[in-house]
């Protein structure tokens, strides 16, 4: 497993909304974000969570021509912090980091994960209460996401 997670706000909001951002924890532990992302979710983090600052702001700017405050701040951190992975659930933002070479997941893989690894016995009930919030899954994510899950 990388040595560090860190998180935009869409993981956060998600898992708030359907009652399960401790799932989080349980999967990865200990998770990172920066001062921009939690102000963006603005509710107090869970203790769990560490607040990083992006070294090379000129990074996050150049970032953020093209996506938002907070997915820049992530993916600049994530640049400077070795051996990590970044939650991203953002199409765009997760092309960024892709040609950047920084491994991400997404809300949805940290709920199949948490399937695999024995923590929660089956992602359908999870996928259903996320469709009951305003992200939007496609049937190709939700189709993968089950089979990866071996549901």
């Amino acid at each position: 497993m990388p040595r560090a997670i860190i998180s935009d706000t869409s993981c956060f909001i998600i898992l708030s909304n359907i009652g399960e951002l401790e799932l989080l924890h349980q999967v990865y532990g200990q998770i990172i974000t920066t001062l921009e992302i939690a102000n963006e979710y603005g509710e107090p983090l869970p203790e769990w969570v560490e607040i990083a600052s992006v070294t090379d702001k000129y990074r996050q700017q150049l970032l953020e021509m093209q996506i938002d405050r907070g997915e820049s701040s992530a993916i600049a951190l994530a640049m400077e912090t070795p051996d990590s992975i970044v939650i991203l659930d953002d199409y765009k933002a997760r092309k960024i980091a892709e040609r950047l070479g920084i491994p991400i997941t997404g809300t949805i893989g940290i709920i199949v994960k948490a399937k695999l690894s024995g923590i929660i016995p089956s992602i359908k009930p999870l996928l259903y209460k996320i469709k009951q919030t305003n992200f939007r899954i496609s049937d190709d994510i939700e189709n993968l996401a089950l089979t990866e899950a071996q549901e």
